[in-house]
Order: C-alpha cells, then sequence, then structure tokens
C-alpha cells in the first residue's frame, strides 16, 4: 500500500474531537502539478479545507514553495534552492513534467500561495530547512491576510519547531517523524523519544506518517495517556487507512485526492465548522 499523503491537525483547541479536515498534499498533486499555484487553486475547487506546501530558503532570503533541495525532478534543470537566487529559480517551468497543459508554471512564493487560500480555509507550512527561515517566514506572515488560528506550521527539524513556538507562539507547530527500522529491527523513534522530541520542543501536536502497523491505536493510546494526543498523519491516499485515522481521533487528512477522498469518505468523514 502506498502512502502518499499528508495528514493534518489545525485548529484543535477550538474543534470538537470528532471534526476533520481534509488538506490537499502540495495543493491538489493527484492532477496538478505539486507545489504550484495551479495546484493550489484546484484543491480549493476540490474543497480542501486546507493545503499543505513545501517552503525552503532561497540564497536571497526569499520563502519559496518546492518540496525538494534542487529542481531536477519538476524542472528538469538541477538548481541548488538554498544556492540559488529567487530570479534564477522562477525562469524554470515546473508544470511541464505534469502535463503540457500546466507549461509555464512557475515556483511560488509563500506569499503568493498565502493569497490563494479563500476565507475560513487553512494553509499548513511545511518547512524543509533549519531555524535560519523562522525569522523571513515571521516577515511573510505579518504581511498576509490568513489569520494565525488558519496557519500550521510543521516540520521534521526539531531545531526549527523550537523556534516557531519561540518567535511565533500564537501559531499552532507539529512536529513531524516517520519510522525506520535500526539495526536490531526495532522501529525508531520509539514512543518515548517522540514524547521527548514533543516536549523539547514545544509542539503543539504530533505529525505521524500514516502507516498502521506503527502508528497503530497503541501508539497514539499512549500519545494521549502523556497528554500529547493532539496529531495528524500523513499521507493517506487509502480511504480505509483514513476511516482507522479517524476512529483514532485525527483532526484531519491530507490527501493528494482532496476531492476524491471526500467523496470516498462520506459519512465517515464529520466537516469542522468554517471561519
Amino acid at each position: 500500500m502506498k502512502y502518499l499523503l499528508t495528514a493534518f491537525l489545525l485548529g484543535a483547541c477550538a474543534m470538537p474531537a470528532t471534526a476533520q479536515l481534509i488538506v490537499a498534499h502540495r495543493g491538489a498533486s493527484h492532477t496538478a502539478p505539486e507545489n504550484t499555484l495551479a495546484a493550489f487553486r484546484l484543491a480549493w475547487e476540490e474543497g480542501a479545507d486546507g493545503a499543505e506546501g513545501d517552503f525552503y530558503l532561497t540564497a536571497d532570503n526569499q520563502i519559496v514553495c518546492i518540496h525538494d533541495k534542487d529542481t531536477k525532478r519538476t524542472a528538469g534543470k538541477k538548481l541548488m534552492v538554498a544556492d540559488s537566487s529567487f530570479d534564477e529559480l522562477r525562469k524554470l517551468d515546473v508544470g511541464s513534467w505534469k502535463d503540457k497543459k500546466y507549461a509555464g508554471e512557475k515556483i511560488p512564493t509563500l506569499a503568493e500561495v498565502l493569497e490563494t487560500v479563500p476565507d475560513g480555509k487553512r494553509m499548513v507550512i511545511e518547512l524543509k530547512t533549519g531555524p535560519e527561515i523562522v525569522e523571513p517566514l515571521q516577515e511573510v506572515l505579518a504581511d498576509s491576510d490568513v489569520p494565525n488560528d488558519k496557519l500550521l506550521i510543521i516540520a521534521f527539524n526539531a531545531d526549527t519547531v523550537l523556534a516557531c513556538k519561540r518567535k511565533l507562539p500564537e501559531i499552532k507547530a507539529h512536529w513531524l517523524t516517520g519510522y525506520k527500522r535500526n539495526n536490531r529491527g526495532a522501529w525508531t523513534p520509539s514512543l518515548v523519544k517522540v514524547v521527548q522530541t514533543m516536549r523539547a520542543t514545544g509542539a503543539d501536536g504530533l505529525g505521524s506518517n500514516g502507516k498502521p502497523d506503527i502508528f497503530d491505536r497503541e501508539f497514539i493510546s499512549k500519545l494521549k495517556r502523556e497528554g500529547l494526543g493532539e496529531f495528524h498523519v500523513w499521507t493517506i491516499d487509502d480511504p480505509e487507512v483514513a476511516k482507522f485515522y479517524i476512529e483514532q481521533g485525527a483532526y484531519g487528512i491530507t490527501t493528494n485526492r482532496p476531492g476524491w477522498l471526500r467523496k470516498e469518505l462520506g459519512d465517515a468523514l464529520k466537516k469542522p465548522e468554517e471561519g
């Protein structure tokens, strides 16, 4: 089974535990080229409650929306994002690889992505760098019309999460983790390590790889007993896996196919109130 989605939790304190959000992974990336304005606009058209995008810092301190460290996969030409200027990156076509009808799509800035967010919808900002991105992020968010309670910052880098909670305490931040087997065959990080990291960073919740054989009912129950029950899962394209995490209390499901997944889930999905 292939897991290509991100599930997402946002505004937990304001929402009932039965509510779930459908969040578009890199925009509606099943159909449109990931992390482009076309993908985000399609996500809103498909009725997504929120959208998730990946963000790097350029050499001239601009925050741009791209998943990989370099542009080879989506542009066909390899430029390292951190070593390139915004103008250099902006010249690349990151739409044609998906479909010729998307030719001419450019790497957008965070500010441009935020401008697509409709009233009442949410944006999940995945920071792909270290803490150096947080101060530029503050500046962009200060100029954005998206309310703080409609934003969620997520990152695998624990230091980045910690910096966000120190500099942007009014915005929720989740620490992300996947799972790997160590040389003894045990899955890492362990529950103990997850708890330690969440507490050390001040994270508001956990973003977990959505693998039911690892991040299972017992793992989630133990998190809740530790007082760390706010969680989201990634990446869920399978409706049955989505239903499993809905039953465990995930507040949201991020998917490459927001419109399709909402239809497949039907009554299993309880939509939160807008606004």
